[in-house]
């Protein structure tokens, strides 16, 4: 019966030397708002804040944990539904409500017992620039600032809460050879 089914061939193509960046990385710092999220902000009438979140982006969080990949999310804002979807994913690493984005990277760094040269970062604007510089490889949806994207190692295919989290997970999946064993074990 299984005969029948069509075999599995990986489609996703990168340059080897985005590989190359994204074989040692071992943490990934994800700004919220513009990376996890469109960058909309969404009040309902008594002033809460609601998010949208995409579920290739989730899935792909939940990845590379069982990559051994450690997802890390360091925003500016904290709210309800932000804290419930992470939760949801199982995500760890969070530190929310902080303007000063390196040292609260740093702080999971040392927390994790790495470095700068086994993380990367996806961030879309200027306050996530201290962090996004020090990473080793780079990351920004096609909406990041200008500023961003020029320093960007790798700008993703797919929008800011529409699936660029996502983008950047497969990455690091093939990177560490983990993406065609995920993948099988998800047709089984």
């Amino acid at each position: 019966m299984s005969s029948d089914l069509p075999a599995l061939r990986p489609v996703l193509n990168f340059p080897p030397e985005l590989l190359l960046r994204a074989q040692p990385v071992r943490v990934v710092f994800f700004d919220v708002d513009g990376v996890l999220t469109d960058g909309g902000l969404y009040f309902t009438e008594s002033g809460e804040t609601t998010k949208r979140f995409h579920t290739l982006d989730g899935h792909g969080l939940k990845l590379l944990q069982r990559a051994g990949i450690t997802p890390a999310v360091v925003s500016g804002r904290d709210s309800a539904a932000l804290r419930a979807r992470l939760s949801a994913l199982g995500v760890t690493q969070i530190r929310l409500g902080t303007e000063d984005k390196r040292p609260a990277a740093e702080s999971i760094l040392a927390e994790l017992g790495l470095d700068w040269s086994a993380a990367a970062a996806m961030g879309d604007d200027w306050p996530d620039l201290p962090m996004l510089r020090r990473a080793a490889l780079l990351c920004a949806p096609p909406g990041a600032h200008a500023e961003v994207l020029a320093l960007a190692h790798w700008v993703t295919p797919r929008l800011a809460g529409a699936g660029a989290v996502r983008d950047l997970c497969d990455l690091l999946l093939v990177a560490c050879g983990r993406y065609v064993t995920e993948l099988e074990a998800a047709a089984k």
